[in-house]
């Protein structure tokens, strides 16, 4: 199909349509009409365009066309209390369910890894002064381990803690869509705590190590392999597309839920930060790991039970219809 004579053919029609979606403009009836009718047919074209001549700047122009003509046809979207509270009782949670099996399997191979890491950090000496010479080896298992979660006020640790956890989550989900990054960022975490967690326990403080992740790591943990699990599976979504769908679509949904996602663990790892500024550092292993616990305990619950709830009702994790990209079924016949 030759793509200049296409635009030739359908640019009178979406000068039309640009013209009559304006904003601030008033409609006739006539004028309604005219602009569902053409709304309709750009959305088609805008279909038929990716799925054969994928021009970028035409696809550039019909997309804000359309999008321009659905915001005067729906009307302007308010932002309120409704919004946000649908967002987590609805959205991300539907949005981390739809993702359990990949994040069941990644915290699997996590567990896996971690245990293998550890056991053989701790149980060969010489590995470890391979990693670290024996006198840092000495500082950080007699204090320096213990030491690191009070060094700083708690407000700023907490602070501090949170915004490095949600970098690492915000590398793992924008890097899914290239793969490579997220398994990158995944193995220096499981390297990081299977090595710590050798070289502790291979020194006779097992009790330490466990002691002062536990608290607040459980949730931390489990939030960063979430954002892992949706990252693979953004990347995933353009290797396998949906049935009926394109990779550019398959993409652009997985995308759209992950940023969902990546919004909600903003909460929970300021929840997760906060346990390991205050509670951690402050309060005896036997109150702080039971606490620790409950956090976990809590967002895995919410989680599968919203999830599951908003699931059932249709919920996906994805934008809503009037807020995605325009598609239509082509039909060359008619076009």
């Amino acid at each position: 199909m030759d793509l200049d004579a296409y635009i030739a053919e359908h640019d009178g029609e979406w000068r039309r349509l640009d013209q009559l979606s304006r904003a601030g403009r008033r409609h006739s009836g006539g004028e309604i009409d005219e602009l569902l009718m053409l709304y309709q047919r750009a959305s088609t074209h805008l279909s038929m365009v990716r799925s054969r001549m994928p021009d970028p700047l035409l696809v550039a122009r019909l997309s804000r066309l359309v999008l321009q003509a659905r915001s005067a046809i729906t009307g302007t979207r308010a932002m309120g209390w409704r919004t946000v509270v649908r967002f987590f009782t609805h959205m991300f949670p539907a949005a981390c369910y739809k993702a359990g099996g990949w994040w069941a399997a990644s915290s699997a191979v996590f567990v896996l890894i971690n245990a293998i890491l550890i056991s053989y950090v701790a149980s060969n000496p010489s590995v470890q002064t391979t990693i670290m010479p024996q006198d840092q080896i000495n500082a950080l298992v007699n204090t320096g381990f213990e030491q690191y979660y009070s060094q700083y006020q708690n407000q700023n640790f907490a602070l501090e803690v949170w915004t490095n956890n949600a970098q690492l989550a915000g590398m793992a989900l924008v890097g899914g869509a290239l793969i490579v990054p997220t398994l990158w960022v995944f193995w220096q975490n499981a390297l990081n705590t299977g090595v710590m967690g050798g070289i502790m326990i291979g020194n006779g403080r097992a009790d330490i190590f466990f002691g002062l992740i536990a608290p607040h790591g459980l949730l931390e943990l489990s939030a960063f392999l979430l954002s892992f699990a949706v990252g693979l599976r953004i990347g995933w979504s353009w290797i396998s597309p949906k049935p009926g769908r394109s990779r550019g679509q398959s993409l652009a949904e997985a995308g759209r839920a992950g940023v969902v996602v990546a919004l909600g663990l903003v909460l929970v790892l300021a929840v997760a930060g906060c346990i390991e500024g205050f509670v951690t550092p402050n309060l005896p292993t036997v109150v702080a790991v039971p606490i620790g616990v409950l956090a976990l305990g809590a967002f895995v619950t919410y989680v599968v039970m919203r999830g599951r709830a908003a699931t059932a009702e249709g919920y996906t994790g994805d934008l809503d219809a009037d807020l995605r990209e325009a598609t239509a079924t082509v039909n060359p016949t008619r076009v």
